[in-house]
């Protein structure tokens, strides 16, 4: 696969002005963070609501620009945002209705699917452009978590300093300057992560390369456990909940590792993977669809049953793909291509859930 990131860092948008751009998207993603403060909201309404825009607006914006996308495209992606800001806010009713929760949930997937729309310069039929988003998020991960390490020594240092003078800041510190700081990490690892894509090209496939076989082993041991505890995914609400939790987290590494894959015995691991995980999703599906036969639809049962059977058919053409790959290696592609082309399929479905769901239901 070509570095995609070389490729947008040809933008000739941005020249001289990226990093007080970057810059200015940090500050934006502050202030919106602060906005309970600065206008007297209940942060407990407020956050829920608004925890995706502090973040994915500014990368948005960020990638419009770095990608050179075309400015009526950028204009409706930036109308979909605020679009989406002014409908979450005004959705009336009790926030632990069932609709408003998927509704908090899905929102910062279909901003996401707009940020990589942005990433992509528009081009979501671009398999390798796609795939180079889905590697991106990898790499923003390992460069984020750094970010945020070297921040919280740097505070704890601080408060520390100011201590042995009988200056205790944690207040003020946490309130007015650590949510500044953790707001901007996201903007700020996009711009190191694009213009120095060689500090994470090789931590990225080293995490891959670990983690593939140990969620395997994992996968297995935990199916066989709930053979041997005679655990009931189909009347434990509680056990589903988490057992779709572990199926989208196993499908993320997949599609991230399915990037890195190189060697015949990766991708074999990465077949057996999704195998094990064709098999998890069957489980979870069927213990959705008993749970609709005898007690009802309801939003959260609509919300899980459309998701598994998106993810288990994008995995069932991964799966198909890695077998080919694992007889000819430069039929790998084609999985890369099952993922991406896949990708518009979920933006759709987290946007009925968002903005659908409480119209169609309303309870």
């Amino acid at each position: 696969m070509k570095n995609f990131y070389q490729d947008t860092l040809k933008s000739k948008v941005l020249s001289s002005y990226e990093l007080p751009l970057v810059i200015a998207l940090a500050l934006l993603s502050g202030f919106i963070a602060k906005i309970p403060s600065f206008f007297g909201l209940d942060g407990d309404w407020f956050f829920p609501r608004n925890i995706s825009f502090i973040v994915l607006p500014a990368m948005a914006i960020y990638f419009i620009a770095k990608s050179g996308l075309e400015w009526r495209r950028a204009v409706g992606v930036i109308t979909l945002i605020l679009l989406s800001a002014l409908y979450i806010n005004l959705l009336p009713g009790d926030d632990t209705r069932d609709t408003l929760v998927l509704s908090f949930i899905h929102m910062p997937l279909f901003l996401w699917s707009l940020t990589g729309y942005a990433f992509t310069g528009g081009k979501v039929n671009d398999g390798e452009k796609v795939t180079g988003f889905l590697r991106f998020n990898g790499d923003l991960a390992v460069i984020g978590a750094v970010i945020i390490i070297a921040g919280g020594i740097l505070s704890f240092v601080t408060i520390g300093l100011f201590e042995l003078i009988d200056l205790r800041i944690e207040d003020f510190y946490f309130g007015n300057i650590a949510i500044w700081g953790l707001a901007a990490v996201p903007v700020a690892g996009a711009y190191i992560v694009l213009n120095n894509p060689q500090l994470v090209k090789s931590v990225s496939p080293l995490i891959a390369k670990i983690f593939t076989p140990l969620v395997l082993v994992m996968l297995l041991v935990y199916l066989a456990a709930i053979v041997w505890t005679g655990k009931d995914p189909y009347n434990d609400r509680e056990f589903l909940l988490i057992f779709n939790l572990l199926l989208v987290g196993v499908m993320a590494l997949i599609l991230f590792s399915v990037a890195e894959a190189k060697a015949r015995a990766n991708t074999l691991l990465l077949f057996l993977l999704s195998v094990v995980t064709i098999i998890v999703n069957a489980v979870a599906l069927s213990a959705i669809v008993f749970r609709i036969s005898e007690w009802g639809i309801t939003p959260n049962r609509m919300a899980v049953l459309g998701s598994n059977l998106l993810v288990l058919t994008n995995l069932l053409l991964v799966t198909y793909r890695l077998f080919l790959a694992i007889k000819k290696q430069d039929q790998l592609p084609g999985a890369h291509l099952a993922i991406a082309r896949f990708m518009p399929f979920y933006a759709i479905w987290t946007g009925i859930v968002t903005f659908l769901f409480p119209l169609i239901f309303g309870d």
